[in-house]
């Protein structure tokens, strides 16, 4: 059977409450990206939520996102916070034609919050630091009876966090050294969810050696990085071909480099969305597509004030022939 696998960050799809591009305009952009996809499984980031008069969240901008399309009849998987409902803003979604046999989230299951000494800070101190987000486990109902096992992920992008004492406005760093260790916060928070999912990925790869996985989302992370590499598991890092299954396959390495990147920045082109794949998934690769052709400069916008319409994000699709 055919199956086409995307993913694609929708840059904060929300219902604007104090300005914003309205709604409709970015459904004009948003709605043919997805069409265009054609994708039987599709996994979203940044999907945002709002309280209803029950008080209890919906998905509002992503119903009316696919209201009148085919994703509108797909099942759906979605991440949620403790209370049971969806995340006010970044939520993670699962749209898919196939049945959801099951679905798990993930957030400082196999990894605890890692302990880092705070030395600017108005008073030394230890900091526990934990993810920004979960990390979403669908599995999918094929007909052999073997699920498509999906992650969708969105690790912390490359942008310090906040270090109290040590900022003049959102934006301005009272002190370098400030802005130094919350770049490092940031940087341990995405290394270390890229290495809690690595740890489910080994989980499914004890139980079913030959397992159907992919990993699916925005990972802030080119090929160079640590949390890309750490989900890679390539054999030129491990240095142990009995591990070579465990490996996972850039999918996107097979689509022609120039056209391989789903963000601009500074005009240079990164690849930051993935969809990584198990040997056995990876096999049945048909073909692959990057939707980057109208992708703006995510720095030129933000240097001109302009709030982008679409998204700084292009989705990236993959065909499957599944034997």
């Amino acid at each position: 059977m055919k199956l086409r696998v995307a993913t694609f960050n929708l840059e904060n799809l929300d219902e604007p409450r104090h300005g914003g591009v309205p709604l409709d305009e970015r459904i004009a952009v948003l709605r043919p990206q997805l069409l265009a996809l054609r994708a039987d499984v599709l996994c979203l980031q940044e999907v945002s939520a709002h309280a209803r008069h029950d008080g209890r969240h919906a998905l509002r901008a992503l119903d009316r996102l696919v209201e009148g399309t085919p994703y509108a009849t797909f099942f759906r998987a979605t991440s949620h916070v403790a209370s049971g409902g969806p995340s006010d803003k970044h939520n993670l979604v699962v749209l898919s034609r196939l049945p959801i046999a099951a679905e798990h989230q993930h957030f400082h299951d196999l990894v605890d919050p890692p302990i880092v000494r705070l030395t600017t800070t108005p008073e030394p101190r230890d900091e526990r630091v934990r993810w920004d987000r979960p990390v979403l486990e669908v599995h999918l109902a094929l007909p052999d009876g073997r699920p498509l096992i999906v992650f969708d992920a969105h690790l912390r992008a490359p942008l310090a966090a906040s270090i109290e004492g040590q900022k003049l406005s959102p934006l301005v760093w009272r002190t370098s050294v400030g802005w130094a260790e919350g770049y490092l916060l940031a940087s341990i928070k995405r290394v270390g969810q890229a290495l809690e999912l690595r740890r489910h990925i080994d989980r499914l790869f004890d139980s079913d050696a030959d397992a159907r996985i992919l990993v699916a989302g925005d990972l802030n992370a080119d090929v160079t990085d640590a949390a890309y590499r750490i989900l890679r598991a390539d054999l030129e890092d491990t240095g142990n071909p009995a591990l070579a299954s465990r490996s996972l396959v850039g999918l996107e390495d097979r689509i022609a480099e120039a056209r391989r990147y789903t963000v601009l920045h500074r005009g240079r082109r990164l690849m930051l969305d993935h969809l990584l794949a198990s040997a056995s998934l990876a096999r049945d690769y048909v073909a692959g597509e990057i939707l980057n052709d109208e992708l703006p400069d995510e720095y030129e916008l933000e240097l001109a004030g302009v709030e982008p319409v679409g998204s700084l994000h292009a989705p990236l699709v993959a065909e499957l022939e599944l034997a």
